[in-house]
C-alpha cells in the first residue's frame, strides 16, 4: 500500500479579502492546537480526474473569500493570546494517488491507510508556518476518493467546520453561498476590558484525576486502540428507559439519549479498566453555548462556542447506582451552563495572566502535562451536527468517518449512516481494556 504522486499547493481566495489581525475569544484561545480531521469517501465520478480536481479548487478558492480567516495564520500577541492573521496566505490543498481500492477498506473503520491519505500537520513548526486548514484529496485504484479535511480547532469547532464544508460543497456543485459565517468573535466579549472573576471558582480548568497507586507516565505509554461500537435503536431506547425508570428526573423532561448513553460509556469504563471503588473519576462533555447565551449568538456563529465541562464521582458511586442517577450527575453540569455561567468562564478567562497554560497539545508525552485518559472518559456528541451528506456534485459521500481518534478514555457519539435510528460510539481505549470493555457494554444492555 503506497501513496503516489503526492503534490501541494496553496489555495487563496479567488477575490481580495479583509486583511489584519481578527480577535479570538477566549473559547478559542483555550482550545488545543492540534488539527480535527474529517474524512469523505465518494464512488468514481462521472467527469474526468483533472476536472474533480480543478473544480474542487476552484470552488474552494471562491468559499474562502466568505471564509477568509481560513486562508491565515495563527499569530502570538501578549499573555499567551492567539490572533488570526487575516493575510490570505492560503490553504494547503493535496493531491495524491494510492494503490488499493476502496473495497479494499473493508467496512471503512479506522485502518492503517488513514495516515496516508490524512494530510500530517507538522507542530514543530511555529504556528505563523501552519495552515489552518489542510486538504487531501486521494484518488484510489478503483476511481473511487477520499477527502480529507483538517482543520485548526482554535479557529472552529465541529459546528463550525461542517458549516464551511457544507457552504463549500454548495459552490462546488454551482450553487451560491447560502449562510455566509458570522466572523466577528466580539459576540463573545472577546474585546472588552476584562471583569472580576465571578462567584464560580471553574474548578474545570484544574488537573483531571490520576490513577490511585499509578504514575501517569506509565498510563500514557500504553497502546490504544480504537473501536466503532454499534447501538440500534432498541438498545439506545433500552438505554434511555432504564435512566427514566431508575432515577426520575426533577428537571421537567426525560433524560436524553446522551445523558443515558454518556453514563453508560462512563460506568462501563470504570468496569472494564478495574478501578478501585475509591478511585476519582471525571467524564468530560462539551456543551455548544450558541443558544444558552442571551441572545442567543448570531446564526452561522463562525468560531468555537463550546465550553468544556466536567463531571466527577468516585468508580463506586458510579458502579453501584442505578444509571439514572449517573445521568442526573450529568444533567446537572449540563444545565449549569447558561448565559451567566459562560459569562463566567470568560472573564475567569481574561483574568489570567497567561492563557498559554490551558492551551496544549493532546496527546502530549509531558509527563507535567494534564493527562484525561485512564481514569476519565470524554464523550463528545456529534448528534446535532450536520456530519453526513457532503455532496460536491458527484453524489453524497458513500462513507463518514471522523478520522484520527486516538486519545485513550476519547469517545464520539454520532448517528449510523443507514438512517434506522442506530447510533455510533467511536471509542478509543488501551489496548488491554478493549475487550472487557465490548463484553461489559453490551452485556450491562442485554440484562436491562
Amino acid at each position: 500500500m503506497k501513496v503516489f504522486n503526492k503534490t501541494s499547493c496553496m489555495v487563496k481566495p479567488s477575490e481580495e479579502t479583509w486583511s489584519g489581525n481578527l480577535t479570538l475569544s477566549e473559547l478559542d484561545q483555550t482550545s488545543v492546537l492540534n488539527h480535527v480531521p474529517t474524512l469523505y469517501f465518494y464512488k468514481q465520478p462521472s467527469e474526468d480526474w483533472a476536472s474533480v480536481v480543478r473544480t474542487l479548487k476552484s470552488s474552494l478558492s471562491s468559499t474562502l473569500v466568505h471564509f477568509y480567516p481560513l486562508a491565515g495564520r495563527l499569530v502570538n500577541i501578549d499573555r499567551g493570546r492567539l490572533e488570526i492573521n487575516c493575510n490570505a496566505i492560503g490553504v494547503e490543498f493535496i493531491e495524491a494517488y494510492i494503490d488499493i481500492k476502496l473495497s479494499d477498506l473493508d467496512t471503512f473503520l479506522h485502518s492503517p491507510v488513514y495516515p496516508k491519505i490524512i494530510p500530517e500537520i507538522d507542530h514543530k513548526l511555529s504556528i505563523e508556518e501552519i495552515p489552518l486548514l489542510v486538504l487531501q484529496v486521494t484518488r484510489f485504484v478503483c476511481g473511487g476518493f477520499s477527502l480529507a479535511v483538517n482543520i485548526s480547532h482554535v479557529v472552529v469547532d465541529g459546528q463550525s467546520a461542517l458549516h464551511f464544508i457544507s457552504e463549500w460543497a454548495r459552490v462546488c456543485r454551482g450553487e451560491l453561498i447560502e449562510s455566509p459565517p458570522c466572523l466577528d468573535r466580539k459576540v463573545l466579549r472577546a474585546g472588552d476590558p476584562p471583569r472580576p472573576s465571578s462567584m464560580y471558582e471553574h474548578e474545570e480548568f484544574g488537573p483531571p484525576p490520576v490513577l490511585i497507586n499509578q504514575s501517569s507516565k506509565s498510563e500514557r505509554e500504553q497502546e490504544t486502540m480504537v473501536s466503532m461500537l454499534t447501538l440500534t435503536s432498541t438498545q439506545v431506547e433500552k438505554l434511555r428507559n432504564e435512566a427514566n425508570r431508575s432515577h426520575k428526573s426533577e428537571m421537567g423532561h426525560g433524560f436524553t439519549r446522551y445523558e443515558a448513553i454518556a453514563s453508560h460509556i462512563w460506568r462501563t469504563s470504570s468496569k472494564a479498566r478495574k478501578h478501585l471503588s475509591e478511585q476519582p473519576t471525571t467524564l468530560a462533555i462539551c456543551v455548544d453555548v450558541r443558544n444558552r447565551m442571551m441572545p442567543p449568538l448570531p446564526q452561522k456563529y463562525f468560531g468555537n462556542a463550546i465550553v468544556n465541562m466536567f463531571v466527577t464521582g468516585y468508580s463506586g458511586e458510579i458502579l453501584s447506582n442505578p444509571l439514572g442517577y449517573v445521568a442526573s450527575k450529568i444533567r446537572e453540569v449540563i444545565n449549569k451552563v447558561d448565559d451567566k455561567y459562560v459569562n463566567s468562564v470568560i472573564e475567569y478567562l481574561k483574568n489570567q495572566e497567561d492563557l498559554s497554560q490551558f492551551r496544549d497539545l493532546e496527546p502530549t508525552n509531558d509527563d507535567e502535562a494534564p493527562f484525561y485518559g485512564n481514569p476519565n472518559m470524554g464523550v463528545i456528541s456529534w448528534l446535532t451536527l450536520p456530519i453526513y451528506g457532503a455532496d460536491f456534485g458527484w453524489g453524497k459521500e458513500i462513507h463518514m468517518n471522523p478520522g484520527t481518534h486516538d486519545s485513550d478514555g476519547g469517545s464520539l457519539l454520532l448517528h449510523g449512516q443507514n438512517g434506522d435510528g442506530s447510533l455510533v460510539v467511536a471509542l478509543c481505549l488501551q489496548v488491554r481494556h478493549m475487550e472487557d470493555f465490548k463484553k461489559a457494554f453490551y452485556q450491562d444492555i442485554d440484562m436491562i
